[in-house]
């Protein structure tokens, strides 16, 4: 989620000095929602990103949003912020979302922003995606910021069409850390200010399998 956030403070997750490792400033819980075509492949996902309550009220504060402070957005505060996390998108950007068909990366079409609301003091962001279409064989899924400075949780739900099931694999985060570490270690100083994209040692992975229809 790099267009969010200042160039200089993602740059210091990547300092030796940084205590106890690689850690994230920004904590997403993350909801998928595919839909299928008529022949049974998956060729849209809808993506609910819940930002942490500290992240959401800095937006809301940068934005002049909920100047009264009462966890309630008029339809017009809604209306201005809906989309705020998708105006920049540079080339190269992919969305902190990954999609594989074996060793095959999936194509992601421009997301269009489809929701927005302010729950328990948490933006809740949704977006969907059109890809495809494809079988779901050997589907891999996984959501991430490549700097790490975002941590994306697979919290849910995880929505799929009928016959289709899922797995998540969660990272191995001692042997995450020391790739990490390992990495760092073969850098120069001027190296790890630039930047690490670590953000993959940490993500969990999410496998989809379908049914054949019938």
């Amino acid at each position: 989620m790099k267009p969010l956030i200042p160039m200089a403070l993602a740059a210091t997750l990547c300092l030796p000095t940084a205590p106890l490792g690689a850690h994230p400033h920004v904590f997403v819980d993350v909801a998928l929602h595919f839909t299928a075509d008529t022949q049974g492949r998956l060729s849209e996902v809808e993506v609910t990103w819940s930002y942490d309550d500290f992240f959401s009220l800095l937006i809301l504060t940068d934005m002049g949003l909920d100047p009264d402070g009462d966890g309630t957005l008029t339809e017009a505060e809604l209306a201005q912020l809906k989309g705020f996390d998708l105006i920049e998108w540079p080339d190269g950007f992919e969305g902190d979302l990954y999609m594989y068909q074996g060793e095959t990366k999936i194509a992601l079409d421009h997301p269009i922003p489809t929701g927005i609301a302010l729950t328990n003091g948490r933006i809740i962001a949704t977006h969907t995606r059109t890809f495809g279409p494809v079988k779901a064989d050997a589907l891999r899924i996984e959501a991430y910021d490549p700097t790490y400075y975002v941590a994306h949780s697979l919290a849910g739900p995880i929505t799929l069409p009928k016959g289709c099931v899922y797995t998540i694999t969660e990272p191995d985060l001692d042997e995450s850390q020391e790739q990490f570490r390992q990495m760092l270690s073969e850098l120069s100083a001027e190296e790890q200010y630039s930047g690490v994209e670590i953000g993959n040692l940490f993500s969990e992975s999410l496998s989809v399998t379908c049914a054949a229809p019938s």
